[in-house]
Protein backbone atom coordinates (compact mmCIF):
# COMPACT_ATOMS: atom_id res chain seq x y z
CA UNK A 1 0.00 0.00 0.00
CA UNK A 2 1.19 3.49 -0.71
CA UNK A 3 0.93 6.34 1.76
CA UNK A 4 1.00 9.97 0.61
CA UNK A 5 0.51 11.60 3.98
CA UNK A 6 3.20 14.21 4.66
CA UNK A 7 5.48 14.10 7.68
CA UNK A 8 4.17 16.49 10.33
CA UNK A 9 7.62 17.47 11.60
CA UNK A 10 6.49 19.46 14.65
CA UNK A 11 6.42 18.76 18.40
CA UNK A 12 8.52 16.26 20.31
CA UNK A 13 11.85 14.72 19.34
CA UNK A 14 12.55 13.59 15.78
CA UNK A 15 12.62 9.98 16.96
CA UNK A 16 9.17 10.35 18.54
CA UNK A 17 7.79 12.05 15.43
CA UNK A 18 9.09 9.33 13.12
CA UNK A 19 7.83 6.65 15.52
CA UNK A 20 4.31 8.13 15.56
CA UNK A 21 4.30 8.59 11.79
CA UNK A 22 5.22 4.96 11.08
CA UNK A 23 2.95 3.59 13.78
CA UNK A 24 0.06 5.62 12.38
CA UNK A 25 0.69 4.08 8.96
CA UNK A 26 0.58 0.61 10.51
CA UNK A 27 -2.60 1.53 12.38
CA UNK A 28 -4.31 2.65 9.19
CA UNK A 29 -3.14 -0.38 7.22
CA UNK A 30 -0.96 1.81 4.97
CA UNK A 31 1.94 -0.67 5.18
CA UNK A 32 1.55 -3.99 3.42
CA UNK A 33 3.20 -7.31 4.31
CA UNK A 34 5.75 -6.92 1.51
CA UNK A 35 6.66 -3.28 2.18
CA UNK A 36 10.18 -2.66 3.49
CA UNK A 37 11.22 0.29 5.62
CA UNK A 38 14.84 1.38 5.11
CA UNK A 39 16.17 3.99 7.50
CA UNK A 40 18.25 5.84 4.88
CA UNK A 41 15.32 6.06 2.47
CA UNK A 42 12.90 7.24 5.15
CA UNK A 43 15.36 9.84 6.42
CA UNK A 44 15.85 11.17 2.91
CA UNK A 45 12.12 11.35 2.17
CA UNK A 46 11.39 13.14 5.45
CA UNK A 47 14.39 15.42 5.29
CA UNK A 48 15.78 14.30 8.66
CA UNK A 49 18.97 12.58 9.83
CA UNK A 50 19.28 8.77 9.78
CA UNK A 51 19.81 8.21 13.52
CA UNK A 52 16.33 9.20 14.84
CA UNK A 53 14.74 7.12 12.07
CA UNK A 54 16.88 4.14 13.06
CA UNK A 55 15.96 4.59 16.73
CA UNK A 56 12.25 4.79 15.87
CA UNK A 57 12.41 1.62 13.77
CA UNK A 58 14.23 -0.24 16.55
CA UNK A 59 11.63 0.87 19.09
CA UNK A 60 8.82 -0.36 16.82
CA UNK A 61 10.68 -3.65 16.45
CA UNK A 62 11.07 -3.97 20.23
CA UNK A 63 7.31 -3.41 20.62
CA UNK A 64 6.45 -6.10 18.07
CA UNK A 65 5.24 -3.86 15.24
CA UNK A 66 8.17 -4.63 12.91
CA UNK A 67 10.93 -7.19 12.39
CA UNK A 68 14.42 -6.48 11.15
CA UNK A 69 15.70 -8.07 7.92
CA UNK A 70 18.89 -7.80 5.88
CA UNK A 71 17.09 -5.32 3.61
CA UNK A 72 15.31 -3.15 6.14
CA UNK A 73 12.33 -3.51 8.45
CA UNK A 74 8.93 -4.97 7.66
CA UNK A 75 5.73 -6.18 9.27
CA UNK A 76 6.12 -9.56 11.00
CA UNK A 77 4.70 -12.72 9.49
CA UNK A 78 2.33 -14.01 12.15
CA UNK A 79 2.09 -17.72 12.82
CA UNK A 80 -1.20 -19.26 13.98
CA UNK A 81 0.26 -19.37 17.50
CA UNK A 82 1.13 -15.66 17.30
CA UNK A 83 -2.41 -14.76 16.29
CA UNK A 84 -3.94 -16.99 18.98
CA UNK A 85 -1.76 -15.31 21.62
CA UNK A 86 -2.69 -11.82 20.41
CA UNK A 87 -6.39 -12.60 20.50
CA UNK A 88 -6.03 -14.09 23.98
CA UNK A 89 -4.52 -10.81 25.20
CA UNK A 90 -7.27 -8.85 23.48
CA UNK A 91 -9.96 -10.95 25.18
CA UNK A 92 -8.37 -10.14 28.53
CA UNK A 93 -8.17 -6.38 27.93
CA UNK A 94 -10.78 -5.08 25.50
CA UNK A 95 -14.08 -6.16 27.14
CA UNK A 96 -13.18 -4.42 30.41
CA UNK A 97 -12.04 -1.30 28.53
CA UNK A 98 -15.25 -1.26 26.48
CA UNK A 99 -17.29 -1.47 29.69
CA UNK A 100 -15.36 1.52 31.00
CA UNK A 101 -15.91 3.47 27.76
CA UNK A 102 -19.66 2.84 27.98
CA UNK A 103 -19.67 4.93 31.14
CA UNK A 104 -17.34 7.70 29.97
CA UNK A 105 -18.05 8.32 26.27
CA UNK A 106 -19.19 11.91 25.74
CA UNK A 107 -21.43 13.36 23.02
CA UNK A 108 -18.50 14.07 20.71
CA UNK A 109 -17.26 10.50 21.08
CA UNK A 110 -20.69 9.11 20.28
CA UNK A 111 -20.84 11.30 17.16
CA UNK A 112 -17.54 9.87 15.97
CA UNK A 113 -18.77 6.34 16.65
CA UNK A 114 -21.97 7.05 14.72
CA UNK A 115 -20.02 8.42 11.75
CA UNK A 116 -17.73 5.38 11.71
CA UNK A 117 -20.72 3.04 11.92
CA UNK A 118 -22.42 4.85 9.03
CA UNK A 119 -19.30 4.42 6.90
CA UNK A 120 -19.17 0.72 7.85
CA UNK A 121 -22.76 0.27 6.74
CA UNK A 122 -21.98 1.94 3.41
CA UNK A 123 -18.89 -0.22 3.04
CA UNK A 124 -20.80 -3.46 3.54
CA UNK A 125 -23.55 -2.32 1.17
CA UNK A 126 -20.95 -1.71 -1.56
CA UNK A 127 -18.58 -4.56 -0.60
CA UNK A 128 -15.80 -2.01 -0.01
CA UNK A 129 -13.24 -3.81 2.21
CA UNK A 130 -10.90 -0.82 2.43
CA UNK A 131 -13.67 1.53 3.62
CA UNK A 132 -14.85 -1.05 6.18
CA UNK A 133 -11.29 -1.45 7.42
CA UNK A 134 -10.87 2.31 7.91
CA UNK A 135 -14.31 2.62 9.55
CA UNK A 136 -13.42 -0.20 11.94
CA UNK A 137 -10.14 1.56 12.84
CA UNK A 138 -11.97 4.86 13.52
CA UNK A 139 -14.66 3.09 15.54
CA UNK A 140 -12.05 1.48 17.82
CA UNK A 141 -10.08 4.70 18.15
CA UNK A 142 -13.24 6.62 19.13
CA UNK A 143 -14.17 4.42 22.07
CA UNK A 144 -10.57 3.90 23.15
CA UNK A 145 -10.19 7.67 23.54
CA UNK A 146 -12.83 7.48 26.29
CA UNK A 147 -10.76 5.03 28.35
CA UNK A 148 -9.12 7.01 31.18
CA UNK A 149 -6.41 4.41 31.81
CA UNK A 150 -3.81 5.46 29.22
CA UNK A 151 -1.71 2.34 29.71
CA UNK A 152 -4.69 0.08 29.11
CA UNK A 153 -5.74 2.00 25.99
CA UNK A 154 -2.17 1.95 24.67
CA UNK A 155 -1.82 -1.81 25.20
CA UNK A 156 -5.10 -2.49 23.42
CA UNK A 157 -4.14 -0.27 20.48
CA UNK A 158 -0.78 -2.03 20.21
CA UNK A 159 -2.15 -5.56 20.09
CA UNK A 160 -4.93 -4.53 17.71
CA UNK A 161 -2.33 -2.95 15.41
CA UNK A 162 -0.34 -6.18 15.37
CA UNK A 163 -3.13 -7.88 13.39
CA UNK A 164 -4.08 -4.96 11.14
CA UNK A 165 -2.82 -6.61 7.97
CA UNK A 166 -4.60 -9.82 8.96
CA UNK A 167 -7.80 -7.87 9.52
CA UNK A 168 -7.64 -6.15 6.13
CA UNK A 169 -7.24 -9.50 4.42
CA UNK A 170 -10.26 -11.08 6.13
CA UNK A 171 -12.50 -8.07 5.42
CA UNK A 172 -12.47 -8.82 1.70
CA UNK A 173 -14.76 -11.76 2.54
CA UNK A 174 -18.36 -10.54 2.32
CA UNK A 175 -19.87 -12.87 4.97
CA UNK A 176 -17.15 -11.62 7.32
CA UNK A 177 -18.08 -8.02 6.49
CA UNK A 178 -21.65 -8.70 7.64
CA UNK A 179 -20.41 -10.25 10.91
CA UNK A 180 -18.15 -7.26 11.60
CA UNK A 181 -20.95 -4.78 10.90
CA UNK A 182 -23.36 -6.64 13.19
CA UNK A 183 -20.77 -6.55 15.97
CA UNK A 184 -20.18 -2.84 15.50
CA UNK A 185 -23.90 -2.16 15.69
CA UNK A 186 -24.27 -4.10 18.93
CA UNK A 187 -21.32 -2.29 20.45
CA UNK A 188 -22.69 1.08 19.36
CA UNK A 189 -26.06 0.33 20.96
CA UNK A 190 -24.33 -0.65 24.20
CA UNK A 191 -22.28 2.55 24.20
CA UNK A 192 -25.33 4.67 23.34
CA UNK A 193 -27.34 3.19 26.23
CA UNK A 194 -24.29 3.36 28.57
CA UNK A 195 -24.73 -0.33 29.32
CA UNK A 196 -21.36 -1.47 30.63
CA UNK A 197 -22.35 -5.12 30.95
CA UNK A 198 -23.62 -5.26 27.38
CA UNK A 199 -20.47 -3.53 26.13
CA UNK A 200 -18.35 -6.13 27.96
CA UNK A 201 -20.35 -9.04 26.53
CA UNK A 202 -20.55 -7.68 22.98
CA UNK A 203 -16.82 -6.92 22.87
CA UNK A 204 -16.06 -10.46 24.04
CA UNK A 205 -18.22 -11.85 21.25
CA UNK A 206 -16.77 -9.42 18.71
CA UNK A 207 -13.20 -10.59 19.42
CA UNK A 208 -14.25 -14.25 19.41
CA UNK A 209 -15.87 -13.85 15.97
CA UNK A 210 -12.80 -11.99 14.66
CA UNK A 211 -10.53 -14.86 15.66
CA UNK A 212 -12.89 -17.49 14.28
CA UNK A 213 -13.11 -15.72 10.92
CA UNK A 214 -9.34 -15.38 10.75
CA UNK A 215 -8.78 -19.08 11.46
CA UNK A 216 -11.46 -20.20 8.99
CA UNK A 217 -10.27 -17.97 6.14
CA UNK A 218 -6.59 -18.70 6.76
CA UNK A 219 -7.19 -22.44 6.59
CA UNK A 220 -9.21 -22.00 3.40
CA UNK A 221 -6.40 -19.97 1.81
CA UNK A 222 -3.78 -22.53 2.88
CA UNK A 223 -5.86 -25.35 1.37
CA UNK A 224 -6.28 -23.41 -1.88
CA UNK A 225 -2.54 -22.70 -2.03
CA UNK A 226 -1.68 -26.34 -1.39
CA UNK A 227 -4.06 -27.48 -4.14
CA UNK A 228 -2.60 -24.91 -6.50
CA UNK A 229 0.95 -26.12 -5.85
CA UNK A 230 -0.09 -29.76 -6.35
CA UNK A 231 -1.87 -28.87 -9.58
CA UNK A 232 1.16 -26.97 -10.82
CA UNK A 233 3.44 -29.87 -9.94
CA UNK A 234 1.28 -32.36 -11.82
CA UNK A 235 1.23 -30.16 -14.94
CA UNK A 236 5.03 -29.95 -15.11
Amino acid sequence: MSDERPFKGSGGSLRAQVYEDIRDRIHRGALGPNDRLVDVEIAGSLGVSRMPVREALLQLTHEGYLVGTTRGFMLPTLTPADVANIFEVRRCLEPRAAAHAARTLDAAGMERLAAALKDAEEAVATADAELLFQANVRFRRSWLEAVDNDRLASAIARFADHVQVVRLGTLTHQPTQAIVLAGMRRLYDAFASRDSMAAFDHMTTFIQHAEERFVTLTRAMETANDEGRRSQGQSQ
